[in-house]
């Protein structure tokens, strides 16, 4: 049997770099090892920028205008021809962080050459320990993930919800409390529910805290004082740390505690739940015939059984938002922990962010294309609603009850008197309307009771959508 693991070009392992790869494109340039051996080279040149233009190690000298394009140069142009040098240098050192430092310290030696500046190339990595790198490195590469790749599709998800919610506030709905029919209201409603659900954890996301440090080996800058004293290095940490867009954590051990990425994931972890739910009431309104999927769906339901569309794309979703949550929930748990002052867990599982967002995305992906194949059928709606005229039990006796509030004879018992007439059975409107004629109820309540029918049951359904902003 032929090896598939020396076929070429690479077959790839998982589902996220082979079938779906498309669909989560965008997250390589942000969560892939590449991007990280870039983020760290970025975070490895703005150091030396930083330390050089501050003339922190005094008689260094300012690298000029030129110099200091050329070196973020590198960070920009690094492609598959630098990881494949990064990736011969990362062979020889064993030590990831350390190939950067060597690799920069070849580009530096063109820029600046070594004869004019010999000392220039020992600043590269000064007095850091590899996690000063990496965690600065990690929280620009999940920065740059949420805010530019993330973020914006589940907040245009969360924006087709809201218009759908507003082209369908007026469509009356049978609701299912515990899978049995209910109060109506609207679909419109329904769907705002879910789209101000998923709004609240945007928000959440969109004011999320990317923290970093630059401190040493643990966390008492023991290097930097050691080699120059005079210098106020948490200041100069703080300032350094907050040029790259991050916020300053002043207190870590070895490793920033990532707690500020438990907290992210939590939300993350959160917004998908709210979509898993989205995803299983929308299938199951499917199901009932409340929506038909007509657009995008594909020519293929069932491979036996002409007829069939099957609900493909929310199922989908389901799945990759529970793989995505699996992974976000072990991140969480297993990041905030670290014995004494380091150990390499994190090392290992942050490696897996990638997934995990990419799981979210897909997510995303296929609910996006599922609801944009969906048409409403408001007939099989009013169909299920004229079923059941027996929701109309809660508005009769909550009018008895409250005329048996204010004294009117004859309002006795009205929960009981409503179960009675509809537990149980169907009820039609000319048997409710007959209920209502023989309970002596004021003209205008008994008017008013006999007008209504379960599709103008819907309260204040419509309007309660225009709280979606």
């Amino acid at each position: 049997m032929a090896s598939l693991a020396d076929a070429t070009p690479p077959i790839a392992l998982g589902a996220l770099d082979g079938r779906y790869r498309g669909a989560v494109a965008p997250l390589v340039d942000h969560l892939s090892e590449p991007a990280l051996n870039r983020e760290r080279l970025r975070v490895e040149v703005e150091w030396l920028l930083f330390l050089t233009s501050r003339h922190v190690v005094p008689g260094v000298r300012t690298l000029t205008e030129e110099e200091q394009r050329r070196l973020r140069q590198v960070v920009d142009d690094f492609g598959a021809q630098e990881i494949a040098e990064l990736a011969e240098i990362e062979r020889e050192t064993q030590h990831d962080v350390k190939a950067v430092e060597y690799f920069l310290k070849r580009r530096l030696g063109t820029i600046a050459p070594a004869e004019h500046d010999r000392g220039l190339a020992e600043l590269i990595h000064f007095c850091c320990t590899s996690e000063d790198v990496n965690n600065l490195s990690y929280a620009l590469m999940v920065k740059g993930a949420v805010s530019q790749v993330w973020l914006p599709r589940a907040s245009a998800l969360r924006d087709m919800v809201a218009t759908m919610a507003s082209d369908l506030r007026d469509v009356p709905l049978l609701a299912h409390t515990h899978g049995q029919p209910a109060t109506p209201t609207t679909m419109g409603k329904e769907l705002a529910v879910l789209a101000h659900r998923l709004g609240r954890q945007l928000r959440r996301i969109g004011s999320a805290e990317y923290l970093g440090k630059l401190n040493g080996a643990t966390g008492t800058f023991g290097a930097h004082l050691a080699a120059v004293p005079e210098a106020d290095w948490p200041t100069l940490s703080r300032q350094f740390v907050e040029s790259l867009g991050l916020q300053w954590n002043p207190l870590t051990t070895q490793i920033e505690s990532h707690d500020w990425q438990a907290e992210l994931y939590a939300d993350v972890a959160r917004f998908n739940r709210v979509l898993h739910n989205l995803c299983t009431d929308v299938w199951t309104y499917i199901s009932l015939g409340y929506f038909a999927q007509v657009r995008g769906q594909g020519t293929v339901g069932s491979s036996t059984m002409p007829h069939k569309v099957n609900p493909i794309r929310f199922e989908n979703a389901e799945a990759n938002l529970e793989v995505s949550n699996a992974l976000f929930d072990v991140l969480g748990a297993t990041l905030v922990t670290s014995r004494l002052q380091r150990d390499l867990t994190d090392s290992s599982m942050q490696r897996n962010i990638g997934t995990a967002f990419g799981h979210s995305l897909l997510a995303i992906d296929n609910a996006d294309r599922g609801l944009a194949g969906l048409d409403a059928v408001p007939e099989a709606m009013a169909a299920d609603l004229d079923a059941n005229w027996e929701v109309l039990g809660e508005p009769v006796q909550s009018a008895m009850r409250a005329l048996g509030a204010q004294g009117v004879a004859g309002m006795e018992n009205p929960y009981e008197r409503l179960k009675e007439l509809t537990r149980g059975r169907r009820i039609t409107g000319e048997d409710l309307r007959g209920f209502v004629a023989g309970l002596g109820l004021p003209d205008d309540v008994a008017k008013r009771l006999c007008e209504l029918t379960p599709q103008t049951y819907v309260g204040v359904a419509p309007r309660l959508v225009d709280y979606l902003g």
